[in-house]
This record gives structure tokens, sequence and C-alpha cells, in this order.
């Protein structure tokens, strides 16, 4: 049985910033905005000085906790994760046959975001549309190896961890369960952004959610038949 924390925190890296923007009114400030302004104009035109003008606050302000706006996407995506693994901790806790937490696991990666409550100074929806559009932006980087080592990923790698000792669970004997869940969360983006943006590389089918119905047969069949 899982004990829940009595408190919702989210934990980042320290390697990812200069000072915690959790730390200050400023920090949090800088949190709700860059999401704001990314997902408005896209990581491409989002810039610091940009950033510092829409907060009244200067550009030298903002670099006092992340060196680059790379940094700060790492933060967000960061953040994101983490956060995912804390839902999927509450939503699997107490329940005890692996196949119906994994279903409740994919469902809740594959469904739209809603906001949560705790945390007033990050737009969850709007964050989720940035990991689906941007995320790979943080890791698909000539440093990504040296911030590996940082350890900037392991909110990632934890929630690919979580989901993979379900698996592990369901077919012992199945060799692949971190490529599936990587492939599954990274394919589940695309066919969002897909859906939105260039829906004929995907599919529609009326009455239901079909990115999360089809995730959810790929998978449990991908089990099935490899026992």
């Amino acid at each position: 049985m899982q004990t829940l924390p009595l408190q919702v925190s989210i934990s980042i890296n320290e390697k990812i910033f200069l000072k915690d923007p959790e730390s200050s009114d400023l920090g949090k400030k800088i949190i709700a905005y860059s999401i704001d302004m990314i997902h408005e104009l896209g990581f491409e035109n989002f810039t610091l000085r940009k950033l510092g003008k829409e907060i009244s606050s200067t550009e030298a302000s903002i670099y006092r906790y992340f060196e680059s706006k790379h940094k700060l996407l790492l933060y967000l995506t960061s953040w994101y994760w983490s956060w995912m693994e804390y839902r999927l901790i509450f939503n699997l806790a107490n329940i005890l046959s692996p196949y119906e937490r994994l279903e409740r696991a994919l469902n809740l990666l594959t469904e739209q975001v809603k906001e949560d409550g705790n945390f007033k100074h990050i737009n969850e929806v709007k964050l989720h549309h940035i990991v689906i559009s941007e995320s790979s932006k943080a890791y698909l980087t000539k440093d990504v190896d040296k911030e590996n080592k940082d350890g900037v990923f392991a909110g990632y790698k934890q929630l690919v961890a979580r989901m993979s000792s379900i698996i592990r669970e369901i077919n012992p004997n199945f060799n692949y369960p971190n490529m599936l869940v990587s492939t599954v969360i990274e394919g589940i983006h695309h066919q969002r952004y897909f859906a939105e943006h260039l829906p004929r590389l995907t599919d529609k089918v009326k009455g239901e959610d079909s990115i999360i119905k089809f995730y959810k047969e790929m998978v449990f069949k991908v089990l099935k038949e490899e026992k």
C-alpha cells in the first residue's frame, strides 16, 4: 500500500536553476508568465527579454533564476513530469490489480489535462500543451548527455519506471517495458499535436477519444501476445 504525501510538493533537480523560483513571488511570477508566453508565442519566439517586459522586471533579474531559456524549459518539463508522477501515485493508491493500475495509468497519460488547484501559479492545461509541442526541445540538444548525467531528466525517467514496474507485474517475460512506455508517451504527444494541427495524420472516431482507445488497445494487445 502506498502512502500519499500530506502536502503536495514537486521536487526539481537543483542543477536546472540558479535560484529556486518557488522561493519568491518573483520566481513564481517568472514561471506563471513563461507558461503563458511559451504557450502563446512558441518556444522559438519566446525570450527572457520579452518575459522581463511582460512581468515589469529586468532581464537580469530572470537570469538570477535561470541561466538560459533552455534551462527554463527544462524546469517546466521537469515540473510537469514530476506532477504527472504525483498524480499517478495518487490515482493508483490502494488498487491491487496491476491490470486496473495500468489501465488507470494509461487513462491518466492520454486524457486531456485539467487544472490542479494545488498550484495557483501554474496553469497545467497550458503547460500540457507546451509539453506536447515543445518538450522534445528540452532533450534534442548537443548537451543532452551532460544534462542526463546531471540528472535533469529524472522526473521523466521515474514516471516511465513506475509504469514499467506495472507492466512487469502483468508480464514478467516482456523484455521491453521502458521502450513500450516511452513510445506510448511520445506517441500520445504526437497524436494530440496531429489532431490539432495535422488531422490527416491521425484518426477520429465519432463518440470516442480515439487516442485513448488506440493506445490502451495497443498496450494490452502487445502484453497479451508476448506472454
